[in-house]
C-alpha cells in the first residue's frame, strides 16, 4: 500500500536514512544509552557471545551510520534550499530558525540521553548558511579540508616537538553522570544529563574529530544533491546514479581495507601518547568515511537493482527519523536507567540487542501505520509547522 506523498519523495533516501537510524538505535541499546553498566555474564558461552556481538555491531555501525545521517542532513538542506529558491524565497532565515528548533528538540532528547547528537547538528548546521551559495569546487575543497582534521594535525606536529607533554583533552566525562543514571530520581537524571551530559557529549565530539567531520559531511551531502546523485527519477538519471555509486564502491572498498590495516599498523609504531591519540582520531575518521561510502553505495545500488523490495520496509521509518530518535532515547532511558526498569542490571549485550530489535520492529510497524493516515511524522509535523510559522504551508 502506498503512503501519502510516495510519488513526491525520494524513497531510496528515506530507506537509507531509516537504515542509519536503525544502526544508531541498535548501538545505543547495547551501550545502554551511554550507561556502560552491565551484569556479569552467566556463563563463558554467554560472555563469548556478548563479546562477539559487541564487536560485530561496532564494526558494522559505529561511526558509519552516524556519518550517513550527517550526509543526508546536508542533502536535506540542499533540497529545502533549492525548493525555496524555486519559489523565489531565500531559505537562510528559515533554515536558521529551523536549526534553533532542532536545538530545542536536542535539549528535550538530551534530558533522557547524555550522548545525543541533535544539539551538535543544530550548532554545526549554521556553517551551511555562509557556504550555501559557494561553487562546487570551493565547497568540495572546504569539505576535504575539514575531513583532513586540521586541528588534530596541529596536535600531531606539536607533540612531535613536545613529546613529553600530554595535555588534558576530556574536561567533562560521561562517567560523571553515571551515579544519576543509576539512581532512582528522574529529575536528578534530567538535570545531570542537560548540563554535565551535554558538556561531556560536546567535549567528546570536539576531542574525537566529530565537529569537523560532521561539517564536512553536511557539505558533501549538499554537493551530492547538486549533482543529482541521489535522484533516480528517470532512466537517464538512474544510469547516472548507478555509474557514480559503482565508481564510489570500487574506490571506497579497497581504500577501506587498506585503511583498516594501515591504521592498526600506524598505532603500533607511535609511542608518544598525545600524538597517538590525534592520529587515532584522524585515521579512524577517514576509515569510517570510506566504510560509510561502501555502505551507502552498496545500499543504493541494491535498491535500484531490485526496486528496493526489501529496503522499502525502512522508508517510512526513515521519514520520521526525528520522532524515531527522540522516542528511542525516552524509551531507552526508561528501560535501562535507575529511575525506570533498570535493565542494565540484567541485560548484557545479547539481551540488549534483542530488546533493541524488538523496539525497532515496533517503531517500523508504527511508522508504516502512521504514514497511511498522515503526511509527516509526529515531531516532524511540529518541526515543519513551526519552521513555516506565518506561512500557509
Amino acid at each position: 500500500m502506498k503512503t501519502l506523498n510516495d510519488n513526491k519523495r525520494n524513497v531510496a533516501v528515506d530507506a537509507l536514512r531509516g537504515f542509519a537510524v536503525m544502526g544508531i538505535m541498535l548501538l545505543h541499546n547495547i551501550e545502554h544509552f551511554n550507561f556502560y553498566s552491565f551484569p556479569e555474564p552467566s556463563s563463558e558461552t554467554v560472555k563469548a557471545l556478548d563479546t562477539s556481538l559487541w564487536d560485530m555491531m561496532f564494526f558494522a555501525f559505529s561511526g558509519k551510520t552516524y556519518a550517513i545521517f550527517a550526509l543526508l542532513f546536508g542533502f536535506t538542506f540542499y533540497l529545502q534550499s533549492r525548493n525555496a529558491e524555486k519559489r523565489g524565497e531565500d531559505f537562510k532565515n528559515r533554515f536558521m530558525w529551523r536549526l534553533l528548533l532542532l536545538l530545542g528538540f536536542g535539549f528535550i532528547n538530551a534530558a533522557f540521553f547524555p550522548g545525543e547528537i541533535l544539539v551538535l547538528y543544530a550548532l554545526i548546521g549554521f556553517v551551511l548558511v555562509p557556504v550555501r551559495h559557494w561553487n562546487d569546487k570551493a565547497l568540495f575543497a572546504l569539505a576535504i579540508f575539514l575531513m583532513l582534521q586540521p586541528v588534530e594535525w596541529c596536535k600531531v606536529i606539536y607533540s612531535a616537538f613536545n613529546p613529553s607533554e600530554n595535555p588534558q583533552q576530556m574536561i567533562f566525562s560521561l562517567g560523571d553522570v553515571y551515579p544519576q543514571l543509576g539512581g532512582d530520581s528522574f529529575w536528578e537524571m534530567v538535570k545531570v544529563n542537560l548540563v554535565t551530559g551535554q558538556l561531556a557529549s560536546l567535549n567528546w565530539a570536539w576531542c574525537y574529530g566529530r565537529v569537523f567531520q560532521t561539517a564536512s559531511l553536511f557539505m558533501l551531502g549538499i554537493l551530492l544533491g547538486r549533482k543529482g546523485f541521489f535522484n533516480a527519477s528517470s532512466t537517464e538519471a538512474l544510469e547516472k546514479c548507478r555509474l557514480f555509486w559503482t565508481r564510489v564502491l570500487c574506490i571506497s572498498l579497497p581504500v577501506t581495507l587498506i585503511m583498516y590495516y594501515l591504521k592498526e599498523f600506524v598505532y603500533t609504531q607511535i609511542e608518544i601518547e598525545f600524538m597517538l591519540s590525534s592520529l587515532k582520531t584522524i585515521l579512524n575518521s577517514w576509515y569510517n568515511l570510506f566504510f560509510m561510502l561502501c555502505i551507502v553505495s552498496a545500499f543504493l545500488l541494491l535498491y535500484w537493482c531490485n526496486n528496493g523490495k526489501l529496503q522499502k520496509i525502512l522508508a517510512p521509518y526513515g521519514r520520521m527519523s526525528l520522532t524515531d530518535y527522540v522516542s528511542q532515547s525516552m524509551v531507552g532511558s526508561f528501560l535501562y536507567f535507575g529511575y525506570g526498569l533498570e535493565l542494565h542490571k540484567v541485560c548484557g549485550t545479547t539481551c540488549s540487542l534483542l530488546v533493541g530489535i524488538a523496539f525497532l520492529l515496533i517503531q517500523v510497524a508504527f511508522a508504516h501505520w502512521w504514514f497511511r493516515h498522515y503526511k509527516r511524522g509526529p515531531l516532524e509535523t511540529i518541526w515543519h509547522k513551526l519552521t513555516w510559522i506565518g506561512k500557509n504551508r
